[in-house]
This record gives structure tokens, C-alpha cells and sequence, in this order.
């Protein structure tokens, strides 16, 4: 009789099975912790290069601010994923630091709108300009067909 139609056999190959992904899955963790770990040291690095008072929370929101445009204090921290409260002491010292400033919303005066400052702008695009350049020397080495993977699979992980 063949192992193929052994209940008990199945088991055991699900199992196998089971285990070798849940290793594969805990590769994925790792390495995804490894990855955020460099990005926040890399966020405690920029932030430090816009102002030495500049923290990574205020990088990652002045950052936003550069790419996307004005925006209000409660639309970024839903974007972040962060307590407004630390948007409005980020702000703060962005605003003291001349990074940020607070205008009136056309539409609603009541209302404030956060705008990344010239100074601010040309810093983070900097600091961009040499990211994306190592990025892109980075994955050129790397065959297409498997970056538009990576790509695939990065939006699949990230839906």
C-alpha cells in the first residue's frame, strides 16, 4: 500500500507543510523588524540633518507635509497612524524651529493649516534626492522581473 493515501502520512506532510511556512512567516517578521529598526534609525538620521532639535516623529510629518501638501493637524495624525497629540508638539517646535508654519484655512478661518516652510522643503528633498539615489543603485542590480515582484508582493502585504 502507498504512503500517498496513509491518513497518517498526510498529517505528517501537512504538518511539515504548516511548519515550513510558519518559518517562512517568521523569516518575513524578522526581517521586516530588521527593515523598520534601520528605518527609524534613518528617520533619528534625517530628522537630525533638517535641525539638531528635530525629532523623527516631526521628520516623518514634516516629510509628509513636503509630499503631500498642506494639510490640518487631525488629517495627518489619521494618515500617520499617530495620537494628535503628538502632531501638536511636533508642530510646535517644527514652528519654533522655522520648519512649519500654521496658516488659516480658506475655507473654514477657524481652522488651521500646517505648511512645510521653503527652508523645510529644500532640506527634506535634499535628504530625499540622496535616499532615492541609493535606492535606485540598489534595486538596478536586481533583475525586473523580480522587482515588479517585490512590488507586487510590498502592495499585497501593505493592502
Amino acid at each position: 500500500m502507498s504512503d500517498d493515501h496513509d491518513p497518517a502520512t498526510a498529517d505528517l506532510d501537512t504538518a511539515d507543510q504548516d511548519a515550513a511556512s510558519d518559518q517562512a512567516i517568521a523569516d518575513v517578521e524578522g526581517q521586516l523588524s530588521a527593515l523598520f529598526n534601520r528605518v527609524r534609525s534613518n528617520w533619528r538620521d534625517y530628522a537630525a540633518s533638517v535641525h539638531p532639535e528635530l525629532q523623527p516623529a516631526g521628520y516623518k510629518i514634516l516629510g509628509h507635509l513636503v509630499r503631500q501638501g498642506p494639510a490640518h493637524a487631525g488629517v495627518l495624525a489619521e494618515q500617520l497612524h499617530t495620537d494628535k497629540s503628538v502632531i501638536s508638539r511636533q508642530v510646535r517646535l517644527m514652528e519654533q524651529l522655522g520648519l512649519v508654519e500654521s496658516t488659516a484655512d480658506e475655507t473654514d478661518g477657524r481652522a488651521r493649516v500646517l505648511v512645510a516652510t521653503p527652508l523645510a522643503i529644500a532640506k527634506v528633498t535634499a535628504i530625499r534626492r540622496t535616499n532615492q539615489a541609493r535606492f535606485y543603485e540598489l534595486l538596478r542590480t536586481w533583475p525586473e522581473d523580480d522587482i515588479r515582484k517585490f512590488a507586487e508582493l510590498l502592495g499585497r502585504l501593505s493592502a
